[in-house]
C-alpha cells in the first residue's frame, strides 16, 4: 500500500466518507496498524519541520484515534506490572540507545530517539522525543507533542497532549530548550530553539507572554521566541470584586551564547539577577 493510499484510506474512514471502507474493514485496520508501527520507530511523525517551518499531519492523528476505536481493552504486562488498557507500553531491549530508568513508561506509537534519557516519567502515544533529550523525574509528554534534540524537561514538567480536535496544534519544544521544574506548557504553545522557561511558568494558548526587555512591554501569545529567558509574572485585571493579578509569562532577556547548550536554569537566570 502506497503512502498516499494509506493516508487517503485513513482519512476517509475517519471522516465517514460515503462508500469508503470504515473502521471494520481489514484494509483500514491494516493501514492504521502500519501507521502506529511507523510512529513507534520514528518513520512517521505527527509533527514535522519543513522548509516553511513546523507543521502537523492531521491524518496521523486520525490514525491514532482510529486505533483507539479498533483496539479492545485487555490485560497487559510490563515487567512485573500488570495493567488493563488498549495500548501497550514499549518493551526495551537495549538496541534503541535510550537510557530508561524505572519507572519510565512510553506508550507504543511514540518515538524516543537514541541518546535520550528517561527518568521515571511518561511519554504518550504520537509523541516524539529528540536525541540527547532528558525527560526528568515525573515529567510527562502528552500525546502528539514534539520535543526536539538536547532539550531538558526538568522534574514534574507537564507537556500537554492533543488528539481532538484533529486540527488542534500539538505542543512544540524546539532543540536546546530548557524547561524548568513544574512548568506547564499546553494547548499548542510553541517554544522556539534555545529558550529557557523558568520553574513554575504556565503557558497556555491564552497566556500573555510579555517581553519586558525594552522601553515598553510587547505582548504575544502561543509562542516563545528563540533563546528567550522566561519567568512567571502577573498582570493586574479588573473584576467585579476588585483588581487582582492574573498569571502571565515575562521575557526578561536572551540566553547568552556563553551559557548555551548545557547550561542549568540557575546559570541562565543568574545572568538576569533572578533567583530560581
Amino acid at each position: 500500500m502506497t503512502h498516499e493510499l494509506r493516508e487517503q484510506m485513513i482519512t476517509h474512514a475517519f471522516d465517514g466518507v460515503a462508500g469508503a471502507p470504515d473502521v471494520t474493514s481489514a484494509d483500514v485496520q491494516a493501514a492504521v496498524a502500519s501507521v502506529i508501527a511507523d510512529l513507534n520507530i520514528g518513520k512517521v511523525r505527527v509533527v514535522e519541520k519543513g522548509p516553511q517551518g513546523f507543521f502537523h499531519n492531521e491524518w496521523v492523528k486520525k490514525a491514532i484515534l482510529l486505533n483507539f476505536r479498533i483496539k479492545k481493552m485487555t490485560v497487559m504486562q510490563a515487567g512485573d506490572f500488570t495493567y488493563y488498557d488498549k495500548i501497550p507500553v514499549k518493551q526495551w531491549d537495549g538496541s534503541e540507545g535510550v537510557r530508561v530508568v524505572p519507572h519510565a513508561l512510553v506508550r507504543e506509537g511514540a518515538f524516543v530517539s537514541p541518546g535520550a534519557i528517561l527518568m521515571p516519567s511518561y511519554v504518550n502515544i504520537g509523541a516524539f522525543v529528540g536525541a540527547g533529550t532528558m525527560v526528568d523525574t515525573w515529567a510527562t509528554v502528552g500525546s502528539c507533542a514534539y520535543i526536539g534534540a538536547h532539550v531538558h524537561l526538568s522534574g514534574g514538567v507537564g507537556i500537554g497532549g492533543v488528539l481532538e480536535p484533529v486540527q488542534a496544534k500539538p505542543v512544540i519544544i524546539e532543540d536546546n530548550a530548557f524547561i524548568g521544574s513544574r512548568a506547564i506548557i499546553v494547548e499548542g504553545v510553541h517554544v522556539e530553539e534555545g529558550a529557557v522557561i523558568g520553574a513554575g511558568v504556565t503557558l497556555t494558548a491564552s497566556t500573555k507572554i510579555v517581553d519586558v526587555t525594552g522601553s515598553s512591554p510587547k505582548e504575544m501569545r502561543g509562542r516563545v521566541p528563540r533563546n528567550s529567558v522566561v519567568i512567571p509574572g502577573q498582570l493586574p485585571k479588573q473584576f467585579p470584586a476588585g483588581t487582582f493579578g492574573v498569571p502571565c509569562a515575562l521575557i526578561i532577556g536572551q540566553r547568552k551564547e556563553s551559557t548555551n547548550q548545557k547550561t542549568s536554569l540557575t546559570d541562565a537566570l543568574r545572568d538576569f539577577d533572578v533567583a530560581t
